[in-house]
């Protein structure tokens, strides 16, 4: 039998693959976009979004091996891909339309369905709600960046 956490792994991957595979974005346009100057830890970015990926996985997997193939299970898996399907528009959405505006409203987007989530994770999984907290802490950071690019790249608002 294969592993839970080695099929939900494996499903997270192939999401953020196909999604940023079938979504064609102008990504240079994004890279040529002013950043606030407090924005130091840009480099940073990257490594962080492994390890809330490394934890999202954790935290299905927490989920499915409390209460294994229930209709609940399934439902809130169904919403951990919803989550993820956010979180992987937010860069190829973005840049594809070249609209700032779309990217902070994703990224809001995926952080209130990410509390969502969380709530309803609470009574079945905490271990599952704590493995979110890395998203659920650096999400409004991220949307928080986008909105203030806005101001600074007033054409591509």
């Amino acid at each position: 039998m294969i592993s839970p956490l080695l099929i939900i792994g494996s499903i997270t991957l192939l999401v953020a693959i196909s999604i940023n595979t079938l979504v064609k974005s102008d990504y240079g346009w994004f890279n040529r976009l002013r950043r606030p100057e407090w924005l130091t830890f840009e480099w940073l970015i990257p490594f962080v979004w492994m390890f809330i990926f490394i934890c999202g996985v954790y935290s299905a997997y927490q989920l499915w091996i409390k209460q294994p193939g229930t209709k609940e299970t399934w439902l809130l898996m169904a919403g951990y891909l919803l989550l993820e399907i956010l979180i992987m528009a937010y860069t190829p959405v973005m840049c594809r339309l070249h609209s700032l505006q779309v990217g902070t409203i994703i990224g809001a987007s995926g952080f209130f369905w990410g509390l969502i989530l969380a709530v309803f994770l609470w009574p079945i999984s905490q271990e599952s709600v704590f493995l979110l907290l890395p998203y659920l802490l650096w999400s409004p950071i991220g949307t928080y960046v986008t909105w203030e690019m806005i101001s600074l790249n007033p054409l591509d608002k």
